[in-house]
């Protein structure tokens, strides 16, 4: 009776144990059953939301925003003895040439980027000051330069050989100092081989500059590299280089034709289609101290495509102690560029400032004046006399043959001929 009892219980103890079993092994499967299940949907949610988002958010192709600069362009910038005689300070014995700018300096200095031609050099005092045929001038003149808001200098030209190449160093070390950028005359080969590039605002300029000799005074075998000479086979290579570079627009500096002629020579056109053809898009002319025309072409690629070119033939003077006709006018010249959104440069717009070398009468000292005509008609109209009334006729005179000759400012959305 014991025994069947005993065996009873041992049967039931099984059959617990194995219910127990069982459930504990349900428990799990079905805990991670619902665990992988509630995942899977998780992320059958998460792709859901992140399909969707993707579509909602998707980028859009940024267009880059135009860019748009000035630049300001002078002509020659000469000094002769009259002029730094009148910079002299006899009591500090130092020379001061700010006073010559006070007109015109907002002009040059609120531009991005202001470009001139220097036809002197900067020999030092040792060497001796000296003016026409062979041109030295202070260091000051550099100073005064720079606060007035110049840039970059164009140095080759029929003058810049003056006081040798020793002439040429001294000046490139002075700019140097200064911190005003120069292209055409260079102390070694290696600087020679190399593309004056300025980046404005995001538009960079390639700037180049030639002349057609040096008023007789030999180059040394030796320094060739010194001094860039009108040759196409050069202006071409160095066109060439500076395309290479992936710069928006090339600026090339021009010392041709015949000194106090008003209009372009063959030579003079010749060249600039050869310029124009070969990459550059604008063309500075310089040497004959008397203004020429400007105009703006649309040039034809090889690709088929074009693009907008501007020339003037000859700037005239900026600051100089010439007298001759036409010679103390010049004009302060503003181009406007747009890099649009595609990459492509336009140029929209060319206009100037009409200006006088003005030399004062009435003083002993601080004579020359940059004078803006404009300004100073209007000023001698409204009752501000700072001129007397045979000035004021000279300069309605200059204000007219001034734009006889270089013609109508260049205005934006104007179609050229």
């Amino acid at each position: 009776m014991r025994k069947r009892n005993r065996k009873k219980s041992n049967f039931k103890f099984i059959i617990f144990l194995f219910c127990i079993t069982f459930l504990i092994i349900f428990s799990i499967y079905f805990g991670i059953y619902k665990k992988e299940s509630k995942q899977d949907i998780i992320t059958s949610k998460t792709s859901e939301i992140s399909y969707n988002n993707t579509n909602i958010v998707t980028p859009q192709e940024v267009i880059p925003e135009d860019i748009k600069i000035k630049m300001t362009v002078i002509g020659d910038i000469m000094c002769h003895n009259t002029q730094y005689q009148d910079a002299y300070n006899s009591s500090s014995k130092k020379y001061d040439f700010e006073y010559v700018f006070d007109d015109i300096k907002n002009k040059l200095s609120k531009s991005d980027i202001t470009v001139g031609n220097l036809e002197t050099t900067f020999a030092g005092a040792k060497r001796g000051y000296s003016s026409y045929p062979t041109f030295n001038t202070p260091d000051a003149l550099g100073t005064a330069l720079k606060n007035v808001g110049i840039d970059v200098l164009s140095t080759a030209n029929n003058h810049c050989m003056d006081t040798g190449y020793n002439g040429i160093c001294s000046t490139i070390q002075k700019l140097d100092k200064l911190g005003i950028s120069h292209t055409g005359t260079y102390q070694t080969k290696k600087d020679s081989e190399e593309i004056l590039v300025k980046d404005v605002k995001g538009i960079k300029i390639a700037f180049l500059s030639y002349t057609y000799g040096t008023n007789g005074i030999s180059v040394p075998k030796d320094k060739s590299f010194s001094v860039n000479l009108i040759n196409k086979k050069k202006i071409k290579s160095d066109l060439e280089k500076a395309k290479n570079l992936n710069v928006d627009l090339i600026s090339v500096s021009m010392h041709w034709g015949i000194e106090y002629r008003q209009t372009p020579t063959d030579e003079q056109e010749n060249l600039a289609n050869f310029l124009f053809e070969n990459g550059a898009d604008i063309i500075l002319g310089s040497h004959p101290h008397v203004l020429e025309k400007m105009e703006k072409r649309t040039i034809k690629l090889e690709d088929g495509t074009t693009k907008d070119g501007f020339l003037i033939y000859s700037l005239g003077n900026f600051m100089s102690g010439q007298y001759y006709d036409y010679t103390k006018q010049s004009i302060i010249l503003d181009l406007e560029f747009t890099k649009h959104g595609d990459g492509k440069v336009s140029i929209d717009s060319a206009t100037y400032t009409p200006i006088y070398m003005y030399k004062s009468s009435s003083k002993s000292k601080k004579r020359y004046l940059v004078m803006d005509i404009e300004k100073a008609i209007e000023n001698y109209k409204n009752g501000k006399r700072n001129i007397t009334s045979s000035t004021y006729s000279i300069l309605k005179s200059e204000l007219k043959h001034i734009y006889s000759v270089v013609g109508d400012e260049i205005l934006p959305n104007k179609k050229q001929k």
